[in-house]
């Protein structure tokens, strides 16, 4: 699946990944290939992403690499949109 995140200065990252995880305002939840279209607001926290990352330079500093091969990225909030296997975080 395709995950794109954006936050108001720049794209942080984009391209296909296994899982994605991310702190909603009602728990965590994860998403994997196919899963139901779904739209939610996201709180403080983690988004965690499985995958083979390719980061850009400008924006590594941003990320951490967490437990089990996820690669993590902190937000404050944000919004999550899943459909046809592509993903787009607007995170803060």
């Amino acid at each position: 699946m395709y995950l794109e995140i954006v936050s108001p200065e720049a794209t942080l990252f984009s391209g296909e990944v296994t899982s994605v995880a991310v702190p909603g305002v009602n728990g965590d939840f994860e998403m994997l290939n196919n899963h139901a279209p779904i739209v939610s607001i996201l709180k403080e926290g983690f988004v965690k992403i499985l995958g083979n990352i390719k980061l850009k330079k400008e924006v590594q500093d941003k990320f951490t690499k967490g437990d089990n091969g996820r690669t993590l990225l902190k937000i404050n909030s944000g919004t999550i949109e899943m459909k046809d296997n592509k993903i787009i975080v607007l995170a803060d």
